[in-house]
């Protein structure tokens, strides 16, 4: 089965948008010779706090070490658990692994796919070994911060953010990154705000979990070859830098180009029965990294869809706690999200994909809900 035309590369769409400043900044950066935590790692740090709203944003190789190391740099990791949601990409939860705690899977919430207060809660009865609870803002959804802080705070936990699909996204005007202790942002190409490679921050208001977060990234070192702390090597390079500081400035832009699609897609869908559009609750501002329905008859209605051309996916396929890596982790009652996970499906959206493509896949779906 073949995509349709109309539905083009949105990595590709988003370097040719860019292409002259990327390569007039990656020249300059270049001929500057310092390619390792220089002056664009820097400059888009600041540039980034400025733009989430905190006072600190520290560059890393990639969205799942941002997780890791801010685990490390709060001091948790072999014999600590941190409290996860099991619908979610698997790299929330191989990072935490990877940090030396154990992941304890939650529930979501059926309308936002994001963990709530009770499934929270009823782990924390049950294991007093969490230390923190990271809230992944799935898709673009913010999660209840609110809630949840109330509850990490009676019960002495931290609560994190996991930012990595929600690049601007907001909770009471304030942006997905200034929420709690500390977030984790993920530059993976396919993001909002994308590098042309991999790339990842950690953001703060914490001036000293900052501090031990420098450390961490490039081997504990406080003093060139001298490790106080132990750390790991996870730098933001120069050159992804450069290219995510040119594209930063267009978000804005691009999250409202977002914002519109999924408004042209939820306006489509009120005439199909068999499909419910995703959920913004008041006070929230959705990023739509991806634009995600539930159907009853998601297998048919997605080889529908893949033969008319339309590049339909699967965000998951299974949750984290039915793969077989992770079956022996621990968790209570999963009742959502084993109901949502057969039913979930993410149609085409970027912020360079047509009207015209998205009103291409809305017919097709009126065309299965005539068979």
């Amino acid at each position: 089965m073949e995509t349709h035309s109309l539905f083009n590369s949105y990595p590709l769409e988003d370097y040719r948008a860019h292409r002259q400043e990327i390569e007039a900044s990656l020249h300059a950066m270049l001929e500057r010779g310092h390619y390792i935590l220089g002056g664009e790692v820097t400059t888009f740090e600041r540039e980034f706090a400025e733009w989430v709203g905190v006072r600190h944003a520290i560059g890393v190789a990639n969205g799942t070490d941002a997780i890791e190391v801010l685990l490390r740099g709060l001091g948790i990791g072999c014999g600590d658990a941190v409290a996860v949601p099991s619908h979610t990409a698997v790299a929330s939860v191989s990072a935490i692994a990877r940090s030396g705690a154990t992941p304890v899977f939650l529930d979501v919430d059926a309308a936002t796919y994001t963990i709530t207060t009770g499934s929270l809660e009823a782990a924390l009865r049950e294991d007093n070994s969490i230390k923190a609870a990271l809230a992944v803002h799935l898709y673009g959804h913010p999660a209840d911060v609110a809630g949840l802080q109330v509850l990490c705070d009676q019960r002495g936990i931290v609560l994190l953010e996991d930012c990595a699909q929600a690049h601007g996204a907001t909770w009471q005007k304030r942006k997905v990154g200034s929420l709690a202790r500390g977030a984790a942002f993920s530059f993976y190409p396919t993001k909002n705000l994308g590098a042309i490679g991999d790339g990842g921050a950690i953001t703060t208001d914490d001036d000293k979990l900052a501090v031990r977060i420098r450390e961490v990234r490039q081997y504990g070192w406080r003093e060139r070859y001298i490790s106080a702390v132990e750390g790991v090597n996870s730098r933001l390079d120069e050159m992804q830098a450069a290219i995510l500081r040119v594209k930063l400035r267009t978000l804005y832009a691009r999250n409202a180009a977002r914002r519109r699609l999924a408004a042209l897609y939820t306006e489509g869908l009120r005439e199909l029965s068999f499909a419910d559009a995703p959920v913004v609750k008041p006070g929230c501002e959705h990023a739509f990294h991806l634009y995600v329905i539930r159907s009853k008859h998601r297998d048919a209605l997605m080889k529908h869809l893949l033969d008319a051309g339309v590049p339909v996916a699967l965000h998951y396929p299974a949750a984290v706690h039915q793969q077989p890596a992770y079956a022996a982790v621990k968790h209570g009652s999963l009742t959502q999200t084993e109901a949502l996970v057969p039913e979930i499906l993410s149609l085409p959206l970027h912020p360079f994909l047509s009207d015209d493509a998205v009103q291409f896949t809305l017919d097709a779906m009126l065309k299965f809900s005539a068979s």
